[in-house]
């Protein structure tokens, strides 16, 4: 009976509302029968339901307000005047004022033709838009300037929002200690609340919330897991390295992408972590340790001298240094910080450390002859740009990265045409993918010459080596920083752009027996010792000479004086 009871009450309780569907809104919220009504339903009602039409009523009013605000909106003027609208340069922002002057300027250049105000250029409405977002979301004009050369209006005002939220916390499964689903039984446990990250990755998962420290559990100390964004996965992915081939990361630490190589080879083959800071090569080598990763081995050079000393590898993976546009979430300082010339001085070391990069890589190898080029930048001066550059610096060619997702690369930018296979790269956005913004590309080597393809050896790098003519290699618009290449001559930093790697390159010599990094190293000690033997000699021979030459000259007085 109990049952049958409470089975009418619920029954009773759905009758009320559709009742209350049917009727109209006000009656919902008004009116002394509706309200009693109401508190006689609440009072049979569970707690939770309660809490439920609670929301339900919150929602229709947020919506009634939404639906009000837009028949206001469409009411008013069509036409937005920018006179009168100047702040006071003194006074400090209104940033309601500066929202709502966003909000409107935005749905002029909508439709600018009908909305403008008679006598003003759309160049003005851009001018005020960009410093109204520079305003309200901290960011220097240059940025929002160069974020609305590369997006439209509206995905522009995305991009900005998105970099005002973190992004997820994710994390990757280190297969070679364990499965992913054995860390997530173990991880939910635990009081961690995640998935997978995606149909993408087999081996990232998302972290929503946790009730312990992530990064500190005791699967974390085993290395069962690394905390990764998720955009650190792609560029690894798109290597795709196999088992027992010779693998270069350019630039390693912390040690996320490496350890990542290392599960993918299955701990065979071998990984040379280059990473040029000092500072950073404790952190690399604990996460190589705490891994589980034997195959790796650590070194500390600059990466444009790599091919110098290692030689030739099966592929290449380039993490390049970069402005940092694309993680703008994580570290706020670039809002401010970045500049035209920064970008610049940029685009030039990862251009250097891409020729490197290539230089290493082994085009006769079976199974390789890949180099992965990545950053965490979203400007087309580090990414599109660097590429095309290679293409006609080296015989190589853009191959499909093997990503799912992501969007093509530009083949044009404000006038400068790219090669067409740079689409075949892939960029990443935090407002349409919910990651750091992040650039892919593969790149295929199609033979060891220094040079493009055609190009003879002696001078084919026509500003990578010794060449022809003027030796002039500066691009239309390029400034060049970190030293001049006209004076570096024999001493200079060895891939700036004019002086290169094959600088050094002396004429071809008959085919021999390589010597490998330690007997060169052996010569060049030699020589110092030669070197520092013959400068001790010279200088003996001059402190004798020193020494004798008032002995000669008193025997010659003496033999004077007795004639």
């Amino acid at each position: 009976e109990d049952d049958s009871d409470e089975d009418d009450e619920f029954a009773e309780l759905g009758d009320d509302s559709d009742e209350d569907d049917d009727g109209p809104l006000e009656q919902d919220f008004s009116g002394e029968e509706s309200g009693s009504e109401s508190e006689s339903d609440e009072e049979t009602l569970l707690p939770i339901e309660k809490k439920a039409r609670k929301e339900d009523e919150r929602r229709k009013r947020e919506a009634e307000d939404a639906a009000a605000e837009q028949v206001l909106n469409i009411e008013d003027e069509d036409v937005y005047e920018l006179s009168g609208d100047e702040d006071d340069p003194d006074a400090p922002p209104d940033l309601q004022h500066v929202q709502a002057r966003i909000q409107e300027v935005v749905r002029v250049l909508q439709d600018f033709k009908s909305r403008r105000e008679p006598g003003r250029s759309r160049g003005e409405y851009v001018e005020r838009l960009v410093a109204d977002l520079a305003t309200y979301y901290g960011y220097n004009t240059f940025l929002i300037q160069y974020f609305l050369d590369t997006f439209s209006v509206a995905e522009t005002m995305e991009l900005l929002e998105a970099n005002e939220t973190q992004r997820p916390v994710t994390l990757r499964t280190n297969t070679l200690k364990c499965r992913r689903r054995e860390l997530a039984a173990s991880l939910i446990n635990r009081g961690v609340n995640l998935d997978p990250i995606g149909k993408w990755s087999k081996v990232g998962l998302l972290v929503y919330d946790s009730r312990v420290p992530i990064g500190a559990t005791p699967e974390y100390m085993a290395g069962h897991y690394m905390l990764q964004s998720a955009s650190s996965f792609l560029p690894c992915m798109a290597l795709a390295p196999q088992d027992g081939e010779r693998v270069l990361d350019v630039a390693a630490a912390p040690g996320g992408k490496t350890t990542y190589l290392a599960a993918l080879m299955r701990n065979t083959g071998m990984i040379f972590a280059n990473e040029f800071q000092k500072k950073r090569l404790s952190s690399l080598v604990a996460n190589l340790q705490r891994m589980g990763c034997t195959n790796a081995t650590v070194c500390n050079y600059d990466g444009r001298q790599l091919p110098k000393v290692l030689g030739h590898v099966d592929r290449v993976l380039l993490d390049a240094p970069c402005s940092g546009t694309g993680v703008i979430a994580k570290d706020s300082s670039v809002k401010v910080s970045k500049s035209e010339a920064d970008i610049n001085k940029c685009a030039h070391l990862q251009k250097e450390l891409l020729v490197a990069a290539i230089d290493c890589c082994d085009a006769n190898s079976k199974t390789g002859g890949y180099v992965v080029y990545s950053t965490c930048s979203i400007t087309v001066e580090e990414n599109e740009a660097v590429l095309d550059y290679i293409l006609k610096k080296r015989d190589v060619k853009l191959v499909p990265t093997g990503l799912e997702f992501g969007r093509p690369g530009f083949t044009s930018y404000r006038g400068k045409n790219f090669h067409p296979s740079v689409e075949k790269s892939r960029r990443f956005y935090p407002h349409v993918h919910n990651m750091d913004g992040f650039f892919v590309a593969k790149i295929k080597k199609l033979s060891n010459k220094l040079g493009p393809a055609g190009a003879e050896d002696g001078a084919a790098a026509n500003g990578f080596g010794k060449a022809t003519g003027d030796g002039s290699d500066s691009e239309e618009g390029y400034e060049q920083v970190s030293g001049s290449d006209d004076e570096a001559g024999e001493g200079g930093d060895g891939y700036g752009v004019g002086v290169g790697v094959d600088d050094e390159v002396p004429e071809k010599k008959p085919a021999g027996k390589k010597k490998n990094a330690r007997a060169r190293m052996l010569e060049e000690l030699k020589a110092e010792l030669e070197a520092e033997k013959k400068a001790k000699e010279e200088k003996r021979g001059k402190e004798k000479e020193t020494k004798e030459k008032p002995a000669k000259e008193k025997k010659e007085k003496k033999a004077k004086a007795k004639k």
